[in-house]
């Protein structure tokens, strides 16, 4: 009779507690979107400063007569947020234990390559239940350092509706003002 528990060792795959690891890239599993999460509280205030920019510009147009203005989103595509790939990752560390981690955004298709030496810099993630998200990459196989970029709530609204609201807040600040001094 075979005993099958002590023929069958399967490695687990674990989570890191440690902010870098370093170890042999393993695998670079199929990757999904996740969407970053827009706080009301946040756009309304964007949306509101901008909007009085937007009204003074309104009336400016209506003045002078003259068509044009870009393209509106809405509140609702506002709110959906911009979503962002994420990529899990296995590593076999130093103390050969297979740790998984995540990769957020997007890196050039050749700077990682299975069997490449790797030193992570790694962030814990809001949510417990989720593994730890690379926040830096040294390849020491090619000596490239790899820095990851996503898509954020400010890149999601843009620099036209992030300045409207800039000038907005200044335009009510600057009436407030006014008013307060006389």
């Amino acid at each position: 009779m075979v005993n099958m528990d002590t023929e069958l060792h399967t490695r687990r795959v674990v989570r890191p507690t440690e902010r870098i690891v370093t170890g042999r890239l393993v695998r670079l599993m199929e990757g999904y979107a996740r969407e970053v999460r827009v706080g009301q509280p946040v756009l309304v205030t964007v949306l509101t400063a901008a909007g009085v920019v937007g009204l003074l510009l309104r009336v400016l147009r209506a003045l002078l007569s003259s068509g044009g203005g870009g393209a509106k989103r809405s509140f609702k595509d506002l709110k959906k947020g911009p979503e962002f790939l994420v990529t899990p990752v296995r590593v076999r560390d130093a103390a050969d234990r297979l740790v998984e981690v995540e990769l957020h955004g997007h890196l050039p298709q050749s700077a990682l390559h299975p069997g490449d030496h790797v030193q992570l810099t790694l962030r814990p993630q809001r949510d417990a239940d989720l593994p730890p998200r690379i926040e830096r990459i040294v390849n020491l196989t090619t000596g490239q350092l790899l820095t990851p970029r996503t898509a954020t709530l400010w890149s999601h609204l843009g620099p036209a509706l992030l300045l409207q609201a800039l000038f907005g807040v200044v335009l009510v600040l600057g009436v407030a003002a006014c008013s307060a001094l006389t």
